[in-house]
């Protein structure tokens, strides 16, 4: 039992091309991507931050190479960890090639921005000696002067062209093994400027809605811009940039995939903003089951309603099912229907032992 979707979303399909061992584009699972915020220099913190990172749910991670020592350093950095880093690279050709040869799974640069043809010819030799793909990554903050000049400011049309201009760049070098992303900080600008590249590119998508904030406004702003283009079938991986810990990033990217059924991954928990109607405290025990939750890795819905208003037919949509009822009496529901009662001293304690049952019995039915 799990809530059924009213709408399925039809995904633009676009190529397939491999970051790593994580297929990206074509009929793939949508990724989540965040970006280490640590010096790249000091590998025992990123490897760290990594580490949680991925525990967090990420699925590829992006790491700064700013200087020599920061793409040296991915080598031992990528021998630690076990999921595809991406290079982030910006103007420096020699960073990209040493980040290649260090084993990044796939470098973010803006070709335009690397220099001349033979430089650009450079990096992508290292990324096909050494398997390694690219992003190509248009930013409204980092556009070509030429580009500037021609519409006077970041707009749409700059976004793509200066998109299309790079990636005509690696096609006439025989590269093909990438993805493209145009970013703003700007919601609209973002989102025409991933429709109109959308019409006219089928190469995969990486969306984003780059410096969107602190982890509120940045949650809002990205789940706003990301969310109406997955709604519309554009996009295959994404990446919520936000001015907090990354781990934040990786959370809200699956609240975004889990909103529009895209993809599932631990405890969906549906729950009323409580009134006085509530017959036990709604809002902490959520939060408490929040945090008791957050080690569950399959996909369960789970409600929390606090009076009988809409408890049942909620209760009715979810695996696990909790009621508030008068006297201290709350109705646990379990695969939409009635099963027993709880009171309200139980209820933490009862919710955790049932979600962690239904976990268990996913990982033996899915072994």
């Amino acid at each position: 039992m799990s809530v059924r979707p009213f709408r399925d979303i039809k995904r633009k399909k676009t190529k397939k091309i491999n970051v790593g061992d994580i297929e990206v584009g074509g009929d793939s699972t949508i990724s989540v991507q965040s970006m280490t915020n640590t010096l790249t220099t000091d590998t025992k913190e990123t490897i760290n931050q990594i580490n949680k990172i991925v525990e967090a749910g990420a699925d590829i991670v992006r790491v700064s190479c700013p200087d020599q020592e920061s793409s040296l350093a991915l080598k031992k950095i990528i021998s630690q960890v076990k999921v595809p880093i991406v290079a982030d690279i910006h103007f420096h050709y020699k960073r990209a090639i040493e980040a290649a040869k260090s084993g990044a799974s796939c470098l973010r640069i803006n070709p335009g921005n690397i220099g001349s043809k033979e430089r650009i010819k450079e990096v992508l030799k290292a990324a096909k000696d050494n398997n390694c793909s690219i992003r190509v990554g248009i930013n409204a903050g980092s556009l070509e002067k030429s580009i500037l000049e021609k519409y006077k400011e970041p707009c749409p049309e700059a976004l793509v062209e200066s998109a299309i201009n790079n990636i005509k760049i690696l096609e006439d070098e025989d590269f093909f093994n990438f993805k493209v992303s145009v970013k703003s900080s700007d919601v609209f600008l973002t989102t025409k400027a991933y429709r109109a590249l959308s019409k006219v590119c089928d190469y995969p998508l990486h969306l984003g809605i780059t410096e969107a904030g602190s982890l509120t406004t940045g949650s809002v702003k990205s789940s706003i811009g990301i969310g109406m283009l997955l709604m519309e079938g554009i996009g295959d991986t994404i990446r919520v940039s936000l001015s907090a810990d990354p781990i934040e990033e990786v959370k809200i990217a699956y609240e975004i995939l889990k909103s529009l059924n895209l993809r599932h991954k631990g405890v969906n928990i549906i729950s009323c903003p409580s009134c006085a109607r509530q017959a036990f405290p709604v809002i902490d025990t959520v939060n408490i089951l929040e945090k008791k939750l957050s080690h569950i890795k399959e996909p369960i819905t789970l409600s929390i309603i606090g009076c009988v208003v809409n408890g049942p037919g909620e209760a009715s949509q979810t695996q696990i099912g909790l009621t508030g009822g008068g006297k201290d009496n709350h109705m646990m529901y379990l695969s939409g229907i009635p099963h027993h009662k709880v009171a309200s001293k139980q209820i933490i304690e009862e919710v955790v032992t049932l979600v962690e049952k239904k976990s268990q019995e996913l990982k033996l039915k899915n072994n």
